[in-house]
């Protein structure tokens, strides 16, 4: 009976200490959205919140009124002051019984949650060579950056971020800001003059999906049952060995076959190793396929530099454009940088003592994973030594020193769906917020058809969790990229804008057209301005209330009149344009067949006339193209009409 008893007391201590420990803080806290330099938005009621001991009584003091509160059983608290204009900075107090808490440089202003994938991603650091004047101004402290780490949750909504901190626009910490969102927030900034947070929750190459919240995405059997699947961790722990396996076995194999670095008395890199029997480039480009070897594995590339003087001050900037896959690069047989995977522009220092008067050698080891490897080329090939600039873009040698399969798969876990909403997002919803900016899309390229009711669920969801059933939700089309086409064809790119044009219908939302922003050689464009720029004049319109020029053509309708097709817009302002005053092109007419035809064009007031080229025309499309070069419709402001399909009327 005793050992009875002593197996109920110590089931019930463990039980207790379990309830404790899920129940009890150590001290007061605040989400890391609340810390020093934090923005909130104004003209909102201003809503403080943290964790404490269960039941422990919290103090909040802001600016002479003082909120008193309890923390409830779970240890969660919240208190609520009246809202505010814009201003700061101000001094925000946390009491607790034990602990107490300062948060310093707190503004008032606009907060405007930046979410989507790599191009809102995209930082600042990457685009400094288009925009070097940017990182030469003085500190901005209105201007104001939170990057929520990478962070996803299949079983339950984050409470908070797993870390992050404000910084201030400047040259100490733009660098950091994503490119896209800077932009946006400066220009607002410029018009407004108050303080602006940007509270930046984007992941590379993640589909809409993975952002999409638990109630809406039943909505989407499918994502719904793998969102399922992925909340058990052991599903998670066991896909990730496999691949971490696979992916191993594949980087020893390559290694041991690597004779540019185990089949010589000296490796690859070394300036003395001969070139006899390498291959020649003449000029930057993909490397050619070769019939009786497989394509992926590791390529040696080679080139000789004839440096005419070098003063002792000298340093130097190398220029590699893009490589796919991955490189080490060395200069006269010295590692000087490398990059993992292929989307980076190649951007390294040589250290002065590395270069030397007369012949200099560059070496990359590339290593191909997948897919056909090389330079990509219209990028900058050049060494930059004092104030002489060398190319790079002619007369290389490579060869390849070992030949490999493409390398196994990864699964993308946090890519699956819902697992960012609810890490990512789900902790930033207690704070209110100016808006929504949205970019992303490509990761949804190939399935447009049903990315806009994606994209309705999403806004829904968002601004249910927000309580904001207005909530301005401002998004990016996608930009041109990819090689451009002759003929009208169907492409996931164009099927895609044409969804993100549909979502539109939701109210409250603004779409900035970007169709003449990409590259076709780079899915991460540089010039992030012009689309931080024209989010803003959406916002303006939107979240603003302002009444200007601000957006893009849009179709509204096409109407058959004879053997000639109407077209009509919306928002076309001061009217109509052909860039650069050329004749219009970009248009295409379908038959009853479905088949399209490119079709005349010409702009009448504020319609453009086309020339049907079919008898009984269906469906008129415009820029309908991965790279639509040959589309050039503008409104009188400057900013480019929106690609679209629409149906004609009789």
């Amino acid at each position: 009976m005793k050992k009875q008893c002593s197996i109920w007391h110590f089931l019930l201590a463990a039980i207790l200490f379990i309830s404790a420990s899920q129940i009890s803080f150590a001290e007061v806290k605040l989400p890391n959205l609340l810390t020093d330099g934090a923005v909130l938005q104004r003209d909102k009621p201003m809503v403080i919140w943290g964790w404490a001991n269960s039941n422990e009584k919290i103090e909040v003091n802001f600016e002479g009124v003082t909120k008193v509160t309890h923390a409830k059983p779970n240890g969660d608290w919240v208190v609520t002051f009246s809202s505010m204009k814009a201003g700061g900075p101000y001094v925000l107090e946390v009491e607790g019984e034990k602990e107490s808490l300062t948060v310093n440089n707190l503004w008032i202003g606009d907060v405007w949650i930046c979410s989507g994938q790599s191009n809102m991603e995209l930082t600042m650091e990457r685009v400094a060579p288009m925009f070097p004047d940017e990182f030469e101004r003085s500190p901005n402290p209105q201007i104001r950056y939170f990057d929520v780490p990478d962070h996803y949750d299949f079983q339950k909504e984050a409470k908070d971020t797993k870390g992050g901190n404000w910084i201030e626009a400047g040259p100490e910490h733009l660098k950091e800001f994503s490119a896209v969102a800077y932009f946006f927030a400066k220009h607002l900034h410029e018009k407004y003059k108050i303080p602006i947070g940007l509270v930046n929750s984007s992941v590379g190459g993640s589909p809409i999906q993975s952002w999409i919240r638990k109630q809406e995405l039943k909505s989407f059997p499918e994502d719904y049952q793998e969102a399922e699947k992925f909340s058990d961790p052991n599903v998670i722990e066991e896909i990730q060995e496999n691949d971490r396996a696979k992916r191993d076995a594949w980087q020893r194999e390559l290694l041991e076959k690597d004779r540019g670095l185990t089949n010589s008395n000296k490796p690859y890199f070394d300036p003395s190793i001969s070139t006899e029997g390498w291959e020649k480039m003449n000029k930057v480009d993909l490397l050619p396929r070769s019939q009786d070897k497989l394509p992926n594995g590791v390529y040696w590339l080679r080139k000789e530099i004839d440096i005419s003087s070098v003063k002792s001050e000298d340093s130097s900037k190398l220029l590699l454009g893009r490589l796919i896959d991955s490189d080490r690069v060395y200069f006269n047989g010295e590692l000087v940088g490398s990059t993992s995977y292929q989307y980076p522009p190649r951007r390294y220092e040589v250290p002065k003592e590395l270069i030397k008067e007369g012949k200099n050698t560059l070496v990359i080891r590339l290593v191909s994973e997948r897919g056909r490897p090389g330079f990509v080329t219209d990028k900058p090939y050049q060494i930059k030594v004092g104030d002489k600039t060398y190319n790079l873009s002619t007369d290389w040698k490579y060869i390849q020193t070992a030949e490999m399969s493409s390398m196994p798969g990864q699964t993308f876990i946090r890519w699956k769906p819902l697992g960012l909403y609810q890490g990512m997002i789900a902790p930033l919803q207690r704070i209110p917020a100016k808006g929504i900016i949205w970019y992303q899309g490509e990761s949804n390229a190939g399935n447009p058809g049903i990315y806009c009711d994606q994209m309705k669920a999403l806004i829904e969801g968002w601004r249910s969790a927000w309580e904001q059933p207005d909530m301005p939700f401002i998004f990016a089309q996608l930009p041109n990229f990819m090689q451009p086409v002759d003929q009208p064809v169907q492409e996931g790119w164009a099927g895609l804008r044409e969804a993100q044009r549909q979502a539109l219908e939701v109210p409250n939302t603004g779409m900035a057209v970007t169709i003449d922003a990409g590259e076709a050689n780079d899915i991460h464009p540089l010039d992030k301005e012009t689309v931080g720029i024209r989010l803003a004049m959406e916002a303006m319109k939107v979240a603003y209330g302002e009444k200007g020029d601000l957006s893009s053509p849009m179709i509204k309708k096409a109407v058959t009149h004879k053997s000639k097709i109407k077209l009509a817009f919306e928002q076309v302002g001061k009217g109509l344009k052909a860039e650069d005053g050329e004749e219009l092109g970009g248009f295409a007419v379908a038959d009853k067949e479905g088949d399209f035809h490119r079709a005349k064009a010409k702009i009448k007031g504020n319609k453009v006339i086309l020339e049907s080229p079919v008898t009984s025309p269906t469906t008129v499309r415009y820029a309908w193209a991965n790279n639509p070069v040959w589309a050039n419709l503008y409104g009188k402001n400057g900013l480019p009409a929106s690609p679209f399909e629409i149906k004609v009327s009789q």
